[in-house]
């Protein structure tokens, strides 16, 4: 087994390589679904095909985006947690769907990438809803963890021969420290999270955006200090405007 790691759009891309088939850590952006199949086709110089399985691991644009393009051009199945209903529902869903399309396109400008299209549905069409606990399909060595704090329904991944983790947005780094993502939805489940993590102890941490680092550089008594007692988000000012604009109460 060996992971490439790439240069997405705003993220880091996790592509695991095995003789017979091909796993992707997290669904990428819309703009980053050139780059992996250029990636599986002239740097693997392997078919599309090969790619079986698109983890989800929340419906974040630089995690969900490219799945269903992706599916389509490799006949790849996605899967994702097992939690009821979707994240992007109702009204509120759309405008925070809205939101955080314009957020990554920020995030972008502020790495100064060229502007590019990011939209992607707002409803994922799993092929594998996935419980805490359950293994990859086709990947066994790959177990699912339920780490929810970010969103409701966060997974990490475990690869239990080797140890790593990852953990997708549960840490970010930002000027080398390690720190809560932004948003923080639901506090409680966060710091669950980050306990199960550290008594997991793995070799190493794999992180959406700033690569791998060793489980013995995190501070996890640091990191639930950082960490919020209330719910952290950009949505709860941009819902009270973006309704306000458009004359909803």
């Amino acid at each position: 087994m060996q992971i490439h790691f790439i240069d997405g759009y705003i993220q880091q891309i996790y592509l695991v390589e095995y003789p017979d088939k091909l796993l992707l850590l997290d669904g990428c952006t819309r703009a980053d679904v050139d780059l992996v199949c250029d990636f599986i086709g002239n740097v693997l110089l392997r078919s599309l095909s090969d790619l079986k399985l698109i983890v989800v691991t929340h419906m974040h644009p630089d995690h969900a985006g490219g799945a269903h393009l992706l599916k389509k051009r490799t006949g790849a199945k996605i899967a994702t947690a097992k939690v009821d209903g979707h994240w992007y529902s109702g009204i509120d869903g759309i405008l925070m769907h809205w939101s955080d399309i314009f957020l990554a396109l920020w995030v972008a400008g502020r790495k100064n990438k060229a502007r590019k299209n990011l939209w992607y549905s707002r409803k994922l069409n799993a092929d594998y809803y996935l419980s805490d606990n359950d293994y990859l399909p086709e990947f066994p060595q790959w177990q699912v963890l339920h780490t929810p704090g970010h969103t409701d329904r966060d997974l990490s991944l475990y690869h239990h021969d080797t140890q790593r983790l990852y953990v997708a947005d549960l840490l970010v780094k930002v000027k080398g420290e390690l720190i809560p993502p932004y948003p923080v939805f639901y506090p409680n489940r966060y710091r669950h999270s980050l306990q199960r993590i550290r008594e997991i102890k793995p070799t190493h941490i794999i992180l959406a955006h700033q690569g791998e680092l060793p489980f013995s550089d995190i501070n996890f008594d640091h990191l639930d200090k950082l960490a919020p007692k209330v719910p952290v988000t950009h949505w709860r000012s941009v819902k009270a405007k973006t309704k306000k604009a458009l004359g909803f109460k």
